[in-house]
């Protein structure tokens, strides 16, 4: 089989963790919307394209090249960046096979902490999560249009080196927040990279949640980071009186706990299937403090 050409849409903190796993057989380009961090890209193994919502010569010479298409922008209030100003330069791609947009899992909404699988209807509350949903469909669409298979990566909170409780701690921004009956599922970005390898590798369409088998309260995973580092644990903040910005409060508005059945049928076998052996790994290794501190993904 001929070398991979992957193109990322969007080239963040995951899609650097994705190059990083490449083991030779592609070559990946992906963009950014700052030439500042063009060399993090190259360091990462990925050659480096500007894209702030328009199309340019370097982007569509590199398209018509491309095998794998990554999608991980967030859509917008006129729609998703890409579609608006490539969806004809992809309907044409010639070489193109497979397709694969990075979500969230806030899709969902809010289900009372009870468990969800792909099965699960959609109730978006915010409007970035609305927004969301309409951009799954329009790239299924698309996927359904030009008879290529379309993955929908749903993503939890995305955490790694240099985007964790211990840097946090570190730095002395972890709280412990306590809102009862809260979970959150987490996703290391190591296994976002490896699910969609895997994706890549099966040229597999559909709908996976890429999460993972811990859905846990936001304080337990302080609480457990601080016991690694053998340090003081900052004191626990009631939910109802913690000063939060209004997209951090309404994060707290949607509970549930999100299953992975779908993603391990595809193959794939989790590297860190919980935060507790992703933390032990970045403590053991101290490879936490690398990477890029930065906020979650929106979504």
């Amino acid at each position: 089989m001929s070398e991979k050409q992957i193109f990322i849409f969007g080239a963040g903190y995951s899609g650097k963790a994705f190059a990083r796993a490449n083991n030779g057989t592609a070559t990946i380009v992906g963009t950014t919307r700052s030439p500042d961090k063009f060399e993090a890209l190259r360091q990462a193994g990925i050659s480096p394209l500007r894209f702030e919502g328009v199309l340019t010569r370097e982007i569509g010479d590199a398209l018509k090249k491309t095998t794998h298409l990554v999608i991980s922008v967030a859509p917008e209030e006129a729609g998703d960046p890409v579609l608006n100003a490539a969806r004809e330069a992809i309907a044409e791609m010639p070489a193109l096979a497979w397709i694969g947009y990075l979500s969230t899992v806030g899709v969902y909404g809010d289900y009372g902490g009870a468990w969800v699988d792909e099965g699960a209807a959609c109730r978006p509350v915010s409007k970035r999560s609305v927004m969301r949903v309409e951009a799954e469909q329009d790239w299924l669409e698309l996927g359904k249009e030009i008879d290529r298979p379309a993955a929908i990566l749903r993503l939890s909170g995305i955490y790694g080196p240099g985007r964790n409780a211990l840097v946090n701690l570190e730095n002395g921004t972890a709280r412990r927040l306590v809102k009862p009956g809260q979970v959150f599922n987490r996703i290391h970005c190591d296994d976002i990279a490896g699910a969609l390898w895997q994706l890549i590798e099966g040229n597999r369409g559909g709908i996976f949640n890429v999460t993972d088998d811990l859905p846990a309260p936001p304080q337990d995973v302080v609480a457990y980071a601080v016991s690694l580092m053998g340090i003081e644990p900052p004191p626990e903040i009631p939910f109802d009186t913690a000063q939060l910005s209004p997209m951090a409060r309404s994060f707290y508005g949607e509970n549930k706990r999100v299953a992975n059945a779908a993603i391990k049928a595809a193959g794939y076998r989790f590297r860190f299937p919980d935060y507790r052996a992703a933390f032990d790994h970045m403590w053991a290794s101290g490879d936490w403090r690398d990477g890029e501190a930065r906020s979650p993904m929106k979504g």
